[in-house]
């Protein structure tokens, strides 16, 4: 019996050679839902009707989460998963994770949607424990997945171009194509440049506690510029029966002004930040005895940051930073029995950090780290009733001057699926997982207030889901809700100290997370070739800091947590017999109220803010060849607000997108 993620590879090569029309298939099987924890997934025509430029934004539309968003097309855009950090969230790109050893921040407003095919989110973990070592060992994974060739039976290319235009001075030109090789071998490029003056308008307004206002100003937002060029390059090769391997090539270059705070009415203008950051990877995938099977994936990065600072009410600082990494990955899984799986794992990954004058020098004097990930993982299927995993993780980190003691740490997960009616696809799931997270190079050395002596964070996960799903020809319907308890010691936080390049950190202690998670998605094929979709997200989340008694602090929500916050999407579309579709798509957003320090004060106070977003889009297809249009009106009511306090971001703008596909 061939293994899962083998079928799947299996269904990706088959839709290198599909047609756009296919006869109707009726399906009467159930499927057997393969994930202990359901992942929430965005992917296809859903992801692109939503109101989102950049992964950041789609990623908007998901439970548990928070986004810091800095404000434009450029600003700095980082998640976190139920509040236990960034840098407990880990991002893949095509299965293999996306590092930055410097300070942990994955800024995922420079990853475009133009040549995303799906994006994932796992709270805990990928149920499937064929995966890499290091996978275990995250509190939450963010899967991006580019693009796969599309090339339409009895062709050898496929062509797609679009152009991007809106408010802000927005410019955003894309092309790709898609190539068949030989048989079972192709390759798709694709192309993007990003250009915004990012000069948009927004009101600045603050009350004093006494209710005074103390300033209330309109003005115009600057130093928000942007200019990206990203370009990548995807091989792959399948097997058909046996396996496969695919390799990626990715380049990003930027050069953006980074806005600063707006403190006391005073703007900070004169920051500036060039990236550089190019990195291959590639994946090889056989099976043996169609019970046994290996994985291997390979990576090297070299990330480039120049950061200069012209302010002169600001330290002056010119600095560059040059990363580089190389990361191994060797993966097996045995299917004992069909009901039992058993993998092993281990993943090898060596970090260097130069900076300043040593980046333009052939020298050894920078900083290194080593890091070792072995895993150990069991999957265990009892008919269609229960479902369990277990998973052991020991994380190996060695790198200089560091005062911390290198000791393995051992981290382990358990999770559970409980289907007690089979013929109704109603689940009960549950996990509990360690997870272990080493402090950066800019934690230990580089920031404002960096300690060698800083404490490793350990996440304790605790979780319960109920999920249903039900479908007919009529209407699809999943819905699910969770509760979870999070225990962190020793956390780091991070927060701006005025210059948004540079943080604040320190040890919290310990922080206490208790929240409920619960999304919805219904979809319903009414008459006359109307859909009717919707989506509602809804998460309530208190983190609190419980480090000590005597602190003015204690028990008060931690920086940047909203209480509630919560999603909505609505779509309408509409198909017409000869293929031409037309869609309306309206999405509300709302993040509750939040403090910006430890001290929960109403100096600290940071108000809600919501946002209406509506898009219109056609398609046509005339021959061989498929139009593309629609606009976009974010903030549909101008609101003024602020993600992170003293960075306002943009009121009501407007996007316009053409596409055309061969």
């Amino acid at each position: 019996m061939a293994h899962m993620a083998l079928a799947v590879e299996q269904a990706e090569l088959d839709s290198l050679y599909r047609d756009f029309h296919i006869e109707e298939v009726e399906v009467t099987a159930r499927a057997l839902a393969k994930d202990i924890i359901v992942p929430q997934t965005l992917k296809g025509a859903e992801l692109e009707r939503l109101n989102a430029l950049s992964v950041a934004d789609a990623l908007r539309y998901f439970s548990g989460i928070q986004i810091k968003d800095y404000g434009g097309v450029g600003g700095i855009k980082t998640i976190n998963v139920r509040s236990m950090g960034s840098q407990h969230t880990a991002v893949y790109y095509n299965g293999v994770q996306i590092g930055n050893a410097q300070n942990g921040q994955v800024d995922l407003g420079r990853y475009s949607l133009d040549n995303m095919e799906e994006i994932q989110l796992y709270k805990g973990q990928k149920s499937d424990i064929f995966q890499s070592a290091r996978e275990f060992g995250a509190a939450g994974n963010v899967y991006l997945t580019t693009r796969k060739p599309y090339i339409k039976t009895g062709e050898r290319a496929h062509v797609r171009a679009k152009m991007r235009f809106g408010s802000f001075g927005l410019a955003n030109p894309n092309v790709g194509v898609d190539v068949k090789l030989a048989e079972g071998l192709s390759i798709n490029l694709d192309a993007e440049y990003v250009y915004a003056n990012g000069k948009y308008p927004f009101r600045y307004r603050r009350v004093l506690p006494s209710g005074e206002t103390a300033y209330d100003t309109t003005a115009v937002r600057q130093n928000g510029d942007i200019n990206a060029v990203r370009t990548e390059m995807g091989l792959h090769y399948y097997y058909r029966t046996t396996g496969f391997w695919r390799m990626h090539v990715y380049n990003y270059y930027s050069e953006r002004g980074v806005p600063g705070a707006i403190v006391n009415n005073v703007w900070r203008n004169g920051e500036r930040l060039w990236d550089r950051n190019t990195f291959v990877q590639g994946i090889w995938q056989e099976e043996w005895f169609d019970r046994w099977s290996t994985r291997v994936l390979f990576k090297y990065a070299n990330d480039y940051t120049h950061y200069k600072n012209y302010d002169e009410r600001l330290l002056p600082s010119d600095n560059e930073y040059l990363q580089q990494e190389i990361y191994l990955s060797l993966a097996n899984k045995v299917q004992i029995f069909n009901w039992w799986d058993v993998s092993l794992a281990y993943d090898y990954q060596y970090n260097t950090l130069k900076r300043d004058e040593w980046v333009s020098q052939l020298t050894d004097q920078c900083f290194y780290r080593h890091t070792h990930w072995l895993s150990a993982a069991t999957a265990l299927n009892i008919k269609e009733y229960l479902r369990a995993q277990a998973s052991v993780l020991m994380t190996h980190i060695t790198n200089d001057k560091s005062q911390i003691t290198n000791k393995p740490k051992v981290t382990p997960g358990v999770f559970l699926s409980f289907r007690p009616y089979p013929a109704i696809d109603l689940s009960l799931n549950a996990f509990y997982k360690q997870s272990y997270r080493y402090p950066t190079f800019n934690d230990l050395y580089y920031t404002d207030l960096g300690n060698a002596s800083l404490r490793p964070e350990l996440a304790r996960q605790h979780s319960v889901e109920l999920a249903y799903r039900k479908a007919s020809n009529k209407y699809d319907l999943s819905f699910s809700a969770s509760y979870y308890y999070n225990r962190v010691t020793d956390k780091i936080i991070a927060y701006p100290k005025g210059q948004q390049f540079r943080w604040t950190m320190l040890n919290l202690g310990t922080v206490k997370i208790n929240g409920v998670d619960a999304k919805a998605d219904m979809s319903f094929y009414l008459p006359l070739r109307f859909v009717l979709r919707t989506r509602l997200n809804y998460t309530y989340n208190t983190a609190i800091d419980v480090t000590n008694q005597n602190d003015t602090y204690y028990g008060h929500q931690i920086p940047y947590i909203p209480w509630h916050s919560g999603s909505f999407v609505f779509g309408l579309d509409y198909s017409s017999k000869r293929g031409d579709h037309y869609g309306l798509s309206y999405s509300f957003i709302y993040v509750g109220e939040r403090y910006s320090q430890q001290e929960n004060i109403i100096y600290n106070y940071v108000q809600p803010w919501y946002t209406h977003d509506l898009t219109l889009f056609g398609e046509w297809k005339i021959q061989r060849y498929g139009l593309k249009a629609n606009i976009e009106i974010n903030n549909l009511l101008g609101q003024d607000y602020e993600v992170i306090q003293n960075y306002p971001m943009p009121k009501q703008n407007v996007r316009c997108t053409l596409a055309f596909t061969y």
